[in-house]
C-alpha cells in the first residue's frame, strides 16, 4: 500500500547518505532515510549488521583525516593522521548526533524497489521498503526525489572469467570483501591477487603469520607511502602547487616518489605500464619494506590451477593453501530496474556523476572513485542536489547533459588505465571545481 508523501528519499546511511541527510535537513527539505543496518557508517562500521561491510579488523583510512572530513563537521584534532575504522565509525556517530539526524533515519529497513512514475500519478518515484525486524508487511511510499547512496564497495567482483581449474582447488578461495583477520593465513601458503589498497594490506598482514606469501598482479602500480617528507602525502598532493596542469602534477609526483622510495622495480615489482596519476593510487607504508625483507614475493597474474598448484602467466607455479582475490567490486543497484538505470561494466550514465538525464529527481551521491577522499566530494554533491530539489538551480537540456557524459567518458579513457575500477574515477580538485561552477552558473535568477 502507498502511505505518506514526503519530498525526498535517501537510500543508505553510510558516509554519503548521512552527509546528504545533513545537507537536506539544514535546507529544510523533508526526507526519509532508510538504512539496512542498525547503525550509520556503512562500509566503515566493522562487523556491520547490514551484512555488506568490507571492513577488516586492521583497516585504517588511506587519506589523511583533514582530507577526508566533512566541511560541516571536522574530525577531532585528537585523532591521528590516519584513523582506524573504529574512530571513523565514532566520527560518523558523532556527526549524526550533532545534527540530530539519528531519529530521521529508519534503521533495519531495506529498500527493495524503486519504480519510476507513480501509482498515484504525478510522476516521482514509488519506493518499496522491507522492515527487517518486524512482521510488518513491506510498504510503498511515494517521493518526488530519490537520492541513491548505497555505496559501491559491497558487491564483490570475482575474476572474470574464472581461472581454469579453480573449481577443483582444494584450498580456500576468498574475496577481499570477506576478509577480516589474518588468522586465516596462520602457517599457510597464501596467494593474494591484486595491487590495490586492499591487496597490499592483506598481503602485508599475511606475510606476518603465513608460511609464504605471494602477491600476484596483472600490471604494476605506483605505491605511494602515507608520509612524504614527514607529512601525510595528501597534504602535498592537495597543496596549491599540485593543482596545476596534469603534466606538472605528474612530474612533481614522480620526482617526490623517486626521492622518497626509489623505483618500483627496486622492490621486485613490475614497471607500471602507465604513468603516475593514471590509475587509482595504491597507498602503503608497509608493502615496500616487506618486499625488501623477502617476506612477500611478487608474481604476475594467475594463469590456472592444477590441484593445489597455482600457475602464473610466466610459467612458474607455487603450492598454495589460500588464494585471496582483491579484484574489486561491481557497481550495482538491486532496487533499481534496468529500465531505470543500468550499470554495465561499472559504468552509469550520469550528468556530473550525479544526475540521471532520463529520470528527473533521481540522484546518485558518492558514486565516484576520487584521487582523494569521497566524503567531502559527496558533501559537495549533496549541496548541489539540495539546490536542484529546492529549485534554486536548473539542469541543462538532456542533449547537453548527454554531451557532458560523453566528454567525461572520453576524458576517462584518455587519462586512466582501461579498467572497471576507473569508470567512476574523478580528480578531487577538478571535480570540486566542476560542481561549484555548475551551482553558480545555473542558479535561477
Amino acid at each position: 500500500m502507498a502511505v505518506g508523501v514526503t519530498r525526498a528519499c535517501i537510500i543508505g546511511a553510510g558516509s554519503s547518505g548521512i552527509t546528504a541527510a545533513q545537507v537536506l535537513a539544514a535546507r529544510g527539505i523533508d526526507f526519509d532515510c532508510f538504512e539496512m543496518g542498525s547503525g550509520v557508517g556503512g562500509n566503515w562500521r566493522y562487523g556491520n549488521d547490514n551484512g555488506v561491510s568490507s571492513a577488516y579488523r586492521s583497516l585504517h583510512i588511506n587519506t589523511s583525516r583533514t582530507a577526508m572530513e566533512y566541511a560541516a563537521f571536522p574530525m577531532p584534532e585528537t585523532y591521528p593522521d590516519y584513523p582506524s575504522h573504529w574512530q571513523i565509525a565514532t566520527y560518523f556517530d558523532d556527526f549524526v548526533d550533532a545534527f540530530g539526524l539519528r531519529e530521521r533515519i529508519t534503521f533495519r529497513t531495506e529498500v527493495v524497489k524503486v519504480s519510476a512514475g507513480s501509482t498515484t500519478g504525478g510522476g516521482g518515484y514509488d519506493v518499496t521498503v522491507r522492515h527487517r525486524d518486524t512482521a510488518r508487511e513491506s510498504e510503498t511510499r511515494h517521493y518526488d526525489h530519490v537520492i541513491v547512496a548505497n555505496g559501491h564497495h559491497w558487491d564483490p567482483r570475482w575474476p572474470e572469467p574464472g581461472f581454469p581449474g579453480a573449481e577443483t582447488f582444494p584450498g580456500e578461495q576468498v574475496h577481499a570483501h570477506y576478509y577480516r583477520t589474518p588468522d586465516l593465513f596462520e602457517d599457510k601458503r597464501v596467494v593474494v591477487l591484486g595491487i590495490g589498497n586492499s591487496a597490499t594490506d592483506i598481503a602485508v598482514e599475511s606475510s606476518r603469520v603465513a608460511r609464504e606469501t605471494w602477491l600476484a598482479m596483472r600490471r604494476g602500480a605506483y605505491v605511494l607511502p602515507k608520509y612524504l617528507f614527514g607529512v601525510p602525502t595528501d597534504h602535498l598532493t592537495n597543496s596549491p602547487l599540485a593543482r596545476g596542469p596534469l603534466a606538472v602534477q605528474k612530474a612533481g609526483m614522480k620526482a617526490m616518489l623517486r626521492l622518497a622510495v626509489g623505483r618500483m622495480t627496486d622492490y621486485g615489482l613490475p614497471q607500471p605500464d602507465h604513468d603516475v596519476l593514471e590509475a587509482h593510487p595504491t597507498i602503503s607504508d608497509d608493502l615496500l619494506s616487506r618486499l625488501g625483507h623477502g617476506d612477500i614475493a611478487v608474481k604476475p597474474n594467475i594463469d590456472r590451477f592444477e590441484g593445489s598448484k597455482v600457475f602464473f602467466t610466466d610459467g612458474t607455479a607455487v603450492e598454495a593453501d589460500v588464494v585471496v582475490y582483491c579484484t574489486g567490486y561491481k557497481v550495482t543497484f538491486p532496487f533499481l530496474d534496468d529500465t531505470v538505470v543500468r550499470a554495465r561494466d561499472n559504468h552509469v550514465d550520469l550528468y556530473r556523476r550525479v544526475v540521471s538525464p532520463d529520470h528527473p529527481g533521481l540522484y546518485f551521491v558518492g558514486l565516484i572513485q576520487p584521487l582523494g577522499a569521497v566524503m567531502p566530494l559527496a558533501e559537495q554533491q549533496a549541496h548541489w542536489v539540495a539546490d536542484l530539489i529546492a529549485g534554486e538551480v536548473h539542469l541543462p537540456p538532456v542533449a547537453e547533459m548527454r554531451a557532458q557524459i560523453a566528454s567525461y567518458d572520453e576524458a576517462i579513457r584518455k587519462r586512466y588505465v582501461a579498467s572497471k575500477r576507473h569508470t567512476i574515477q574523478v580528480d578531487a580538485h577538478t571535480y570540486r571545481a566542476e560542481l561549484e561552477k555548475e551551482r553558480k552558473e545555473r542558479r535561477r535568477s
